[in-house]
């Protein structure tokens, strides 16, 4: 009995070593003093991990998505994860993915291949819109013209072609070549091309901390004004999400016989609660113009522009304009897709202000 009780009392003893040690290197995690969460060895930030993943954008940051849970890939291989199988089980579904096409045509504002979904109970004409001029020119010199920014820089896709998506389908992704980075290389690189002299800031204003995005997107946005007063556009690439119920919706168009996620201009304006924002029109008529640009190099890529009393730093210039890519179902290469869409558009748009 005595030599039992002793091996029991070394067993005891083996297992407290090993809690301590985990309890230890668990404990050299949070040095900075911050409480962190884990998730299939992912980080995910105290102040996005929240048992309501869903935030309303318009009540939150401003922006109209879903999901803000970050998946940290910096040790992943993204090409890896890039499928044209499906690697996940149906049986991990926790929702499926309908495949729809939002028509510009039903909109009730329309004129000469623009289409307007206005929910800033303001009055606009398209036709004059179109037809005053802009408050700069495009020159193709050696100064930077553009500026593309992400104010959600970590806003990512589906990985594979599904109908369905499951807990590991993350929204949100520090993997620049899952995030909006990927499409931002894409849409500088077809302008730089063609001689606009662009600038793609990667920055993610969106990670760690999700609050406040805005806030340190428009400072990046005036330091690059300030040092490049050339600068006559900001645009702001970002990625819708849909949903219905614990389903998912994914926006394409069939463009040229290849599927492409379809694209959203979002535009602020002086109405409602917001009285910061005098040149609201300046941008507008810059976005009416690319969204008659869109639809008719590439019908129906486009979405109604969404005209709303909001801000989104677009008053911070008179050429600003907030691009939706797609939605957090639709897939990498689909987006992908669409981004060389945007940059042919937006390169025969700039073309033409000179």
């Amino acid at each position: 009995m005595k030599n039992g009780k002793g091996k029991f009392r070394t067993v005891s003893v083996l297992l407290l070593s090993a809690v301590m040690l985990i309890y230890i290197s668990v404990e050299c995690l949070f040095d900075d003093g911050t409480a962190k969460t884990f998730i299939n060895n992912s980080y995910i930030p105290a102040s996005l991990n929240s048992g309501a993943q869903n935030v309303n954008y318009e009540a939150t940051e401003q922006n109209p998505k879903s999901s803000v849970a970050i998946e940290n890939n910096s040790s992943v291989n993204s090409e890896a994860q890039v499928s044209s199988k499906p690697t996940a089980a149906v049986g991990d579904a926790k929702g499926k993915i309908i495949d729809k096409t939002i028509s510009p045509y039903s909109t009730g504002l329309s004129y000469n291949s623009v289409y307007i979904k206005n929910s800033s109970g303001l009055s606009v004409d398209i036709k004059s819109l179109l037809s005053e001029n802009l408050k700069f020119k495009i020159d193709k010199a050696s100064s930077p013209q553009v500026l593309i920014m992400h104010t959600h820089t970590t806003e990512s896709f589906m990985t594979e072609e599904r109908d369905f998506y499951t807990a590991s389908d993350q929204a949100r992704r520090t993997d620049e070549k899952l995030n909006m980075v990927e499409l931002g290389n894409i849409v500088a690189d077809k302008l730089n091309a063609a001689g606009i002299n662009t600038i793609h800031d990667k920055t993610m204003h969106d990670y760690p901390q999700y609050n406040g995005s805005y806030t340190r997107a428009a400072k990046t946005i005036n330091s690059h004004l300030k040092k490049y007063p050339s600068i006559k556009i900001v645009l702001d690439m970002h990625r819708d999400a849909i949903a219905s119920g614990s389903d998912k919706i994914k926006v394409t168009s069939n463009i040229n016989g290849k599927k492409a996620a379809q694209v959203m201009l979002v535009m602020g304006s002086q109405s409602g609660s917001v009285t910061n924002f005098p040149n609201w029109k300046e941008n507008l008529k810059l976005a009416v113009r690319f969204q008659q640009t869109l639809e008719v190099m590439y019908p129906t890529l486009a979405r109604p522009l969404s005209l709303t009393s909001k801000n989104y730093n677009e008053s911070l210039t008179n050429g600003s304009m907030l691009l939706e890519m797609g939605t957090d179902a639709n897939t990498i290469e689909e987006v992908k897709y669409s981004a060389e869409l945007v940059g042919n558009a937006l390169v025969s748009l700039l073309n033409t202000i000179n």
